[in-house]
């Protein structure tokens, strides 16, 4: 079993660069498969989801090559093969292999997808828009069957503005007859980064990061050289880790827009914080000034940033609300910080957080990837030793959280016990 231990207290200072984005690699690599020759993807983060989805490639026939922050696939040998549940459940955004090979094969078989525990994500979404696009679903036991005789352009209209619906209809719509249109779409940096990537293939989309997206299918895609963006959500948890423990700490390689529901709450709260045109400048402050947030769709602020931002709460004058939208389950974190010593209420989608307070070292489990975030975050700041089981979760989202903490002076050890 792997633990993270931290010795809390710690000013950190100097620079902090930020990864290719995790929610663009995990979409980006599965959508490789459309192509018919070589893709290079540059900036793609060393982390499990990504090492998993490269494992999902080459069990499918690809020739998969890693070489520093890219990679390059040869999708040319790939097999329409069964999606066993031993790839499938490791993570959820296997899911984009059903788009990506419905587009490609018009046949996908595979296993329910896994991922973090944070409440319902079911994927009828996604069904119903490979259904009007023209595919039948059928399922057996834990299996999906997805198959068409030929895809064809359909108005989609989604319920909710999911980001891996919109991405995965994107997927299936690019190849498909005719003309594709998405209303009630996702405007997500990530999805935009997507679109890109289907365009230099040879695609036809447009409209990417607005409400509507506009599909017109093609015959066939070529590979193509793609540079993910910046991960907006890593971006997010280190600046807050700077509003806890900075002094001078430098985060760059940033896209600011990307993070401004998070910058602009900072700022109404007083932090000390320099944005630049790729990077931003952050230093401690003590007793910031209590603030609600709400989590909401893109650009409103992230469901992934509300764990770790819920530290930061403990650290403001008077009583906080946190109101999530997205997620049910998305306070699992909160009883462990509780173990440290956070005081909160909760009822329902909203928690009230209590501040200042003293946070203590202790053992706490990482029930998924952002709540392991605000563990870490809390054990940065808290008084003693903390030790954080379950670190799998914190792992397969942030490439060398280990290394860029302990380069900026955090205690910070990952160990085998």
């Amino acid at each position: 079993m792997r633990i993270i231990e931290i010795e809390g207290k710690h000013d950190l200072s100097g620079t902090i660069k930020i990864s290719g984005a995790k929610n663009s690699s995990v979409a980006l690599l599965p959508a490789s498969i459309l192509a018919d020759t070589d893709v290079t993807i540059c900036n793609v983060p060393e982390i499990t989801d990504t090492d998993v989805l490269c494992e999902i490639l080459e069990y499918l026939g690809a020739d998969v090559r890693r070489a520093s922050e890219s990679v390059v696939i040869t999708p040319s040998t790939i097999q329409n093969k069964f999606i066993e549940a031993d790839f499938s459940k490791k993570l959820r955004a296997s899911y984009y292999f059903m788009g990506a090979m419905l587009g490609k094969f018009k046949h996908v078989e595979m296993s329910l997808p896994g991922g973090c525990s944070i409440g319902a994500r079911p994927i009828n979404l996604h069904l119903k828009g490979f259904e009007a696009l023209g595919a039948t679903i059928t399922t057996e036991d834990d299996k999906y069957i997805v198959d068409a005789k030929e895809l064809k352009g359909a108005d989609i209209y989604l319920d909710i503005a999911s980001v891996g619906a919109t991405i995965n209809i994107m997927l299936a719509a690019v190849l498909a007859k005719g003309k594709t249109v998405i209303e009630n779409a996702a405007k997500e940096p990530e999805i935009v980064n997507v679109a890109t990537f289907l365009n230099n293939m040879g695609a036809k989309i447009t409209g990417a990061g607005t409400s509507q997206i506009r599909i017109t299918g093609v015959e066939k895609l070529n590979g193509c050289f793609h540079e993910v963006i910046p991960d907006r959500i890593e971006a997010g948890t280190y600046t807050i880790i700077g509003a806890l423990t900075g002094e001078n700490l430098k985060i760059y390689n940033i896209i600011p827009e990307h993070i401004e529901a998070l910058t602009s709450k900072l700022e109404e709260m007083g932090a000390d914080i320099e944005i630049g045109a790729d990077y931003l400048i952050i230093n401690k402050k003590i007793n910031y000034k209590s603030t609600n947030i709400k989590t909401l769709v893109y650009p409103g602020f992230p469901t992934d940033l509300q764990q770790p931002f819920s530290v930061l709460l403990t650290k403001c004058i008077g009583t906080s609300k946190v109101e999530e939208t997205i997620f049910e389950n998305r306070f699992m974190h909160l009883p462990e910080l509780e173990k440290m010593g956070m005081r909160y209420s909760k009822n329902g989608m909203i928690a009230h957080i209590e501040g200042p307070v003293e946070l203590n070292g202790t053992e706490v489990i990482a029930t998924d990837l952002r709540a392991g975030a605000s563990l870490v975050i809390a054990g940065l700041i808290a008084n003693g030793k903390t030790t954080i089981t379950n670190v799998e979760h914190i792992l397969r989202g942030y490439e060398g959280i280990i290394d860029k903490l302990t380069d900026v002076g955090a205690k910070i050890e990952l160990k085998e016990i």
